[in-house]
């Protein structure tokens, strides 16, 4: 295990890329994937595209921040870490954290809640629109109407938020990190 000395120009590289990766993705999922697909297709198909696509996205932010965490940890032994490196070190491990959370927890109940909105959905007729303003009024009946539905969509709304959290604050973790590498490019 390498402790002293610089970083190879391998895990200089490697290390870059995957920071970038991991920022990349969660800049285009979180902020312009959605926005594009949610006015192009149904809203069921929105949803069960990000049921799809989200334990892919949740996974690859998790094997990223493994990788730079563990790359950040060889190359900055705990006992030696100065204040802005215990931070930096902190960041990617609170960015692990998110991921796995949103990986195992938040992520799986939140599809399994709306495929079951879903079901109730359908039977009443919505869910074939493009955007969720059409029948703003359709579904808040179905909430007044349907205690089972509530429920499910307040359970999801739950989840959802709580899953949108995690990944925000993973993006800020990210974030800080490649602004601090970029700082300090002969430091990674």
């Amino acid at each position: 295990m390498v402790t002293e000395g610089d970083p190879t120009a391998a895990a200089k590289v490697l290390h870059l890329l995957v920071l970038s990766f991991s920022w990349g993705t969660q800049v285009w999922v979180t902020f312009i994937a959605g926005f594009v697909l949610v006015q192009q297709v149904t809203l069921h198909t929105f949803g069960l595209v990000q049921s799809k696509l989200f334990p892919v996205y949740f996974y690859c932010q998790m094997g990223s921040s493994v990788i730079s965490l563990a790359l950040y940890a060889v190359y900055h032994p705990r006992e030696l870490l100065n204040g802005h490196e215990s931070v930096q070190m902190a960041l990617y491990f609170v960015a692990l954290i998110m991921a796995f959370l949103n990986a195992q927890w938040f992520g799986p109940s939140v599809t399994e809640l709306m495929l079951q909105k879903m079901e109730i959905e359908k039977s009443h007729g919505l869910g074939n629109q493009i955007g969720w303003k059409s029948q703003r009024e359709a579904y808040a009946k179905l909430r007044e109407q349907d205690p089972k539905y509530r429920g499910y969509r307040n359970s999801f709304g739950r989840y959802h938020g709580l899953s949108s959290l995690c990944n925000l604050v993973g993006f800020l973790c990210t974030t800080t990190n490649l602004v601090y590498l970029a700082l300090n490019l002969s430091n990674i």
